[in-house]
C-alpha cells in the first residue's frame, strides 16, 4: 500500500512503519494540513495488516513545536478550532476519536528526536512508548500561553506519573529535558539525539518479528481497557476468557511449534482480529 502526503512522510519496512512529521522549517508545528494528514496516515497504518508497529518522529532538529501560531493570537478559541476542523472536513465532535490512538491494535512508538512542546508533547503522550533525545527540550507550555492543556492529558498524566508531578508540569508549564522525562516515567528511554530513531526502530522491529500481531494488539487493548476498570476480579475474569479464546487460535499453536522447532514464527492471525460477541 502506498502512502503519499504533503506534510508527513511514511515509509514501511518489514512490518515497521515510520511516520515523519515533515515541516522542518516550522519545527514541524501542526497546521491544518499536517494535522489532517497525520491523523489520516495513522489510521490507515492501523488498518494495514502488514504494519505491526508505527514509529512517529520529526524531520530536522525538532519533533514538534505544537500548534502553528503564525496565524496570530486567536488560534485556541472555539471559533478558531471550528474553522480549523471545517478546513479539514472534520466534524468537531469527532476530533477526540481521531486522536484515540490507544484504541488501535497497532503499537505506536514516539521517537522524540528534539524539541516537543505544547501539542507537540501532548500528542506523543497518546502513543504507547516513547524514546526521547537526552537533551530534547520538552514542555507542557499551555498555561504560559493562557490556556489549559489538550489531548486528554489531564486524564493521562496523573495516572502515568502521579498527581503531584503532573500538576507540577501542567501548571508551571516549565521546560524539562528528555533525560528528566525518563526519570519521571514520561518516556521509556533517553538516548543521544542521533540515536533516537534507530533505537525506536530497533524496538519496533523486535516487536514486529517476535510477537504475534493479534496477541500484541489484544494486550494493548486490555491494558487500556483496564485503566478504567475498578473491579480487579472483573478484570481478572475478562483477561482469563480472552486467554482461553486466544489459546484456541492458530497463532497459539504456531507459537508453541516455532519454539519447539527452533524457528521464526509464521503468524497468520490479523492484529485487528475480532473477538467473539461475548468478549467485546
Amino acid at each position: 500500500m502506498g502512502y503519499e502526503f504533503d506534510t508527513v512522510l511514511v515509509e514501511t519496512d518489514d512490518g515497521v512503519a515510520t511516520l515523519t512529521l515533515n515541516r522542518p522549517d516550522a519545527m514541524n508545528a501542526f497546521d491544518p494540513t499536517m494535522d489532517r494528514e497525520f491523523h489520516e496516515a495513522m489510521w490507515l497504518l492501523d488498518a494495514d495488516d502488514a504494519v505491526r508497529v508505527i514509529v512517529v518522529t520529526g524531520a530536522g532538529r525538532a519533533f514538534c513545536s505544537g500548534i502553528d501560531l503564525s496565524g496570530g493570537a486567536d488560534v485556541f478559541g472555539a471559533e478558531a478550532h471550528e474553522a480549523h476542523d471545517a478546513a479539514q472536513g472534520v466534524d468537531s465532535d469527532s476530533v477526540p476519536d481521531r486522536s484515540a490512538f490507544w484504541t488501535m491494535r497497532t503499537l505506536v512508538i514516539g521517537a522524540i528526536n528534539g524539541a516537543a512542546v505544547g501539542a507537540g508533547l501532548t500528542v506523543p503522550m497518546l502513543f504507547d512508548l516513547r524514546i526521547v533525545a537526552e537533551d530534547a527540550k520538552l514542555g507542557f507550555v499551555f498555561t504560559r500561553r493562557g490556556i489549559v492543556p489538550d489531548a486528554n492529558i489531564h486524564w493521562l498524566l496523573p495516572r502515568l506519573i502521579g498527581v503531584e508531578r503532573a500538576l507540577d508540569l501542567l501548571v508551571t508549564g516549565r521546560m524539562f529535558s528528555g533525560a528528566e522525562a525518563v526519570t519521571m516515567g514520561l518516556a521509556l528511554k533517553a538516548v543521544p539525539r542521533a540515536d533516537v530513531l534507530a533505537e525506536a526502530q530497533t524496538l519496533a522491529r523486535e516487536i514486529a518479528t517476535s510477537s504475534a500481531p493479534a496477541a500484541s494488539g489484544l494486550v494493548k487493548q486490555l491494558v487500556y481497557e483496564f485503566l478504567g476498570e475498578t473491579d480487579r476480579k472483573a478484570a481478572f475474569a475478562r483477561e482469563t476468557k480472552v486467554i482461553w479464546w486466544s489459546g484456541e487460535q492458530p497463532d497459539a499453536m504456531e507459537g508453541v511449534m516455532s519454539f519447539l522447532e527452533k524457528r521464526p514464527p509464521a503468524w497468520t492471525t490479523s492484529k485487528n482480529v475480532e473477538l467473539p460477541e461475548d468478549l467485546r
